[in-house]
């Protein structure tokens, strides 16, 4: 009896807990977790990429962010193929096995072109950059914190939405209601049963900034597993 009644005070005092935390407080306790002395802001570093997808070879990238320098790359190689897009400054470049000069053909088959680039860079300066890049300008954060079970964990779950010049898509973020590590997150376009959700596990410390080494991706709609990227260090 004396038991059960501690776990229900718990509970209690758990569920209190997470009606009490906004938003913004939800999202400072995992910045404090993730990046304690506020390096990404200055982030200038490796990232070391294997993307595991079904019934493909794995893609291997080399991931170069400087944000004060505004410099962005990414050389990933897959097969026989290496493909590298940079963007400096604003100003996209691209090359095809080391070639900085490919044809048409091959940059069409490939899509080599500033569009990609881009995409590339805010891919990965914003997963990588995550929980911190939720303080960009844009971002909505939803003052009313849930708690919610997601594949039988219970978590913190914090919802954002974005200006409408940025982005459309609902995206939610789990967070383990103990040490405030980010360990789920998923969106949700503006189609019904569209969107995915991306499992967390490990962690990788690089510039003293604690980043998700496993994303494993899934469709909502039906659970479709989608592949892996594994963040290794070097």
């Amino acid at each position: 009896m004396k038991n059960a009644m501690i776990l229900l005070l718990l509970l209690v005092s758990f569920i209190s807990y997470s009606q009490e935390l906004t938003g913004n407080d939800l999202l400072e306790k995992a910045i404090q977790f993730h990046d304690p002395n506020g390096n990404w802001e200055k982030f200038k570093g490796e990232l070391f990429v294997i993307m595991e997808t079904p019934k493909r070879s794995p893609r291997k990238s080399k991931i170069y962010i400087n944000l004060p320098e505004e410099y962005f790359s990414v050389k990933a190689i897959r097969d026989t193929i290496t493909t590298e897009y940079t963007v400096n400054k604003g100003i996209s470049s691209f090359s095809f096995n080391e070639d900085k000069n490919p044809s048409e053909e091959i940059k069409k088959n490939f899509n080599l072109n500033t569009e990609r680039a881009n995409m590339y860079k805010n891919y990965y300066t914003y997963l990588y950059g995550l929980p911190m890049k939720l303080k960009d300008q844009g971002t909505i954060i939803h003052q009313k914190v849930e708690k919610k079970k997601f594949k039988g964990k219970e978590y913190l779950v914090l919802k954002v939405t974005y200006a409408k010049k940025i982005g459309k898509d609902t995206w939610y973020f789990y967070f383990n209601p103990k040490t405030y590590a980010m360990e789920v997150y998923q969106f949700f376009k503006e189609k019904k049963d569209s969107g995915e959700y991306i499992l967390l596990s490990g962690l990788e410390t690089i510039n003293a900034i604690k980043m998700p080494k496993n994303r494993a991706w899934y469709y909502n709609k039906n659970n479709t597993y989608l592949g892996t990227d594994i963040l290794i260090t070097k």
